[in-house]
């Protein structure tokens, strides 16, 4: 792909999942956080709107990071939060909605990917302990989380399993999704 495609499919894959993502904040009293590396507030608004809240990620892994958006999260009184990523196009409106409506029942929503990762991780309080000693990028990610979930105690739900965009092999799944976005 070399960087520009790169950055290409990076775009195309935020504005496709903030479309899902605001179909939910339509109709809910929902808010979205951007968190984005490199760039800056004025260029992501410029893209993406001002009706979002954006916050750069910081320093860290993925674990840092993902934990670092919760933890800010419930600080500013967020009952229920929902992490994703941008590379999974078979997350939409209706399982986003199914993760929050069943927060009120377990502690921890987890929506299983293909390759051993996850797309969602939906939570009610700020838990750092699973962000600590996962092997990030391996087919072990979901595995590790949900022992340590059990080894914590939290009740869990597993949603449906979906492939995210990780390998020039998953572009097939990427193309499949956005021939039907690009029509409409």
């Amino acid at each position: 792909m070399g960087p520009e495609g790169a950055a290409d499919l990076q775009r195309q894959m935020t504005e496709y999942t903030l479309a899902r993502a605001k179909k939910l904040v339509n109709t809910s009293s929902t808010s979205i956080e951007v968190r984005f590396n490199g760039g800056n507030l004025e260029l992501m608004k410029a893209w993406l709107g001002d009706k979002l809240i954006y916050e750069s990620q910081g320093e860290g892994d993925l674990g840092n990071n993902m934990g670092r958006s919760l933890f800010n999260a419930f600080q500013n009184n967020a009952q229920q939060v929902l992490l994703i990523g941008i590379d999974c196009p078979g997350l939409n409106a209706d399982i986003l909605t199914q993760a929050f409506d069943q927060l009120v029942n377990y502690d921890l929503i987890i929506g299983p990917a293909v390759d051993g990762g996850y797309y969602l991780l939906g939570l009610k309080r700020y838990i750092p302990e699973l962000f600590i000693n996962i092997s990030w990028g391996t087919a072990r990610v979901l595995q590790q989380t949900i022992s340590k979930a059990k080894r914590l105690g939290l009740s869990q739900m597993q949603l449906q399993t979906l492939t995210d965009i990780d390998r020039p092999e998953d572009l097939l799944v990427w193309q499949s999704y956005s021939k039907v976005w690009n029509t409409h």
